[in-house]
């Protein structure tokens, strides 16, 4: 299993979110094949270091549905990094632009993410 290790100082959400999922479906690989896991660890190293944008404080939302009418609630980007952190958003917005089918948690539980 190969390991890519991201250095995410200075570096934007998107940009390090966008490396980090190119690197876990294999794209970067020779043998790539979109119906299988690459065998590939991504590990996001100093993400408190990363340079977020404060008009993105406010105006990126995430979206949670309970399931019940008018359930639907939305946090900003700053609620979100003060409850769950940053390795939470990172995880967002990795998941975000993986493909969604039933490879993408298997893709995800080979990101790791470090303060």
């Amino acid at each position: 299993m190969k390991t890519y290790t991201i250095d995410a100082t200075g570096k934007k959400i998107g940009r390090v979110a966008s490396e980090a999922a190119v690197a876990l479906m294999g794209k970067n690989d020779p043998s790539f094949e979109k119906h299988t896991v690459a065998p590939v660890e991504v590990v996001i190293e100093n993400a408190g270091k990363i340079t977020i944008d404060p008009r993105k404080m406010e105006g990126v939302q995430y979206a949670m549905y309970s399931g019940y009418p008018g359930g639907l609630r939305y946090d900003s980007l700053e609620k979100v990094l003060e409850k769950k952190g940053i390795e939470e958003v990172i995880r967002r917005a990795v998941n975000g632009m993986l493909p969604k089918n039933k490879l993408q948690p298997i893709m995800m539980k080979n990101l790791t993410v470090k303060e």
